[in-house]
């Protein structure tokens, strides 16, 4: 009995019942955010591929297993999905493919059922193996990326802690921590790779690289956010003029964030009906003021709504106001808010692990930068609301 007929009968019935599968499965978090067509990905090949190998009258196509569970491997890594994520949705895969067709598979002789799980057995752990391994490389390659960049940063780093040695002792703190686990982790991965170890091995060499990659973000991140605040202090900050179109920005930042706040469950809502529909300033400062304000709210903020308004006011002038129901800030630390490093606690809550404590220092120099003020209304447990005022035509 050619068990490939019924295989390829039912694989559209496999695809929809895997990818429910995949949405509704806890462990695979990365897939809530994506599409239909971006979750079955190269599945549907790696099916096909595996209705020619259980065909007795066709060839192999063990090739064209690889190259699909390959794409998939590396398209998963661009997703953000981790390891453990991939090794479930293949895990996945298995189950639903003999649940569709158990019933067709009864029907053949014993020697028929064996050979076919057997062959659809060897195929996933084929795809699984190949998809790991493009998956590593495309790891890999971002970990290269954020080598050179850490590298390029270097220099200017060095620089900047040889001419300012205020809050030297604070910024060395932060860098501590991740900078330990990038060389810890980053030293086992190579000893282990020195080893040769096996396939099966890859998947605490990405565990590895995963820890390495994600303190290399926070340590990049550090590094961006001091430059930043250096430049603006040594004056080196200069205006890029252009028409912007404001409304189009808040939603290319919203569009940009809103997956953090689905993260934590978290609603963004953005008005913007009243906001002015064009001016001349300098976008890219602007649409880091709007990020820094958003990320900022849904840091702090654990239940409820961020809201996100704009408008004209009177005397040629516009405001942005974004509001939070997270844990507010205390009066006493209201004043110091906007100082470079300063973290708000709330009682036995000590400040967040991925705060720097620079993102509010920037906004409140860049809303200098751009002739404006920013205004602070907060109440501990309550939330807070931070409202930029701005000209409508700045002064040249």
């Amino acid at each position: 009995m050619d068990f490939s007929q019924f295989l390829a009968e039912k694989t559209d019935t496999i695809l929809d019942k895997w990818v429910k599968a995949v949405r509704k499965d806890r462990r695979i978090e990365s897939a809530d955010d994506l599409s239909y067509t971006a979750i079955k990905n190269h599945i549907p090949n790696v099916l096909k591929a595996m209705v020619t190998v259980l065909s007795k009258s066709e060839d192999n196509d063990i090739q064209s297993i690889i190259v699909a569970s390959f794409e998939h491997g590396a398209i998963r890594a661009e997703q953000g999905f981790d390891a453990t994520e991939i090794a479930r949705e293949y895990h996945l895969l298995r189950t639903v493919i003999f649940d569709t067709i158990h019933v067709d598979l009864l029907k053949g002789t014993p020697a028929e059922i064996i050979r076919s799980m057997r062959l659809i057995d060897a195929i996933v752990d084929e795809a699984i193996a190949r998809c790991f391994k493009s998956y590593l490389e495309e790891r890999l390659r971002e970990l290269r990326q954020l080598q050179t960049s850490l590298t390029l940063h270097n220099q200017e780093l060095t620089r900047l802690i040889s001419a300012n040695q205020e809050y030297i002792s604070q910024l060395a703190h932060e860098l501590k921590h991740p900078l330990t686990s990038i060389i810890g982790y980053s030293d086992l991965f190579l000893r282990q790779q020195r080893r040769k170890s096996k396939i099966k091995d890859n998947y605490t060499n990405l565990e590895h690289i995963e820890r390495v990659l994600r303190n290399g973000r926070q340590l990049l991140h550090l590094i961006n956010d001091v430059l930043e605040l250096s430049r603006y202090d040594a004056g080196q900050i200069k205006l890029q003029l252009a028409p912007t179109n404001v409304p189009e920005l808040i939603n290319n930042v919203y569009e940009m964030l809103e997956p953090l706040a689905v993260e934590k469950n978290l609603q963004i809502v953005v008005d913007c009906d009243r906001a002015p529909q064009e001016l001349i300033t300098d976008s890219f400062q602007l649409q880091q003021i709007v990020t820094n304000l958003i990320s900022n709210a849904i840091r702090y903020t654990e239940s409820g709504t961020i809201i996100v308004m704009c408008q004209v006011l009177e005397k040629h002038k516009w405001a942005i106001a974004v509001s939070d129901t997270g844990i507010g800030i205390a009066p006493e630390d209201q004043a110091q808010i906007f100082e470079p490093y300063f973290r708000v606690s709330a009682g036995d809550r000590p400040y967040l692990p991925d705060s720097t404590g620079l993102g509010l220092a920037i906004v409140w120099r860049l809303v200098k930068l751009l002739q404006g003020e920013i205004n602070l209304v907060s109440e501990v447990g309550v939330g807070s609301t931070f409202t930029i005022v701005l000209p409508l035509e700045l002064e040249i």
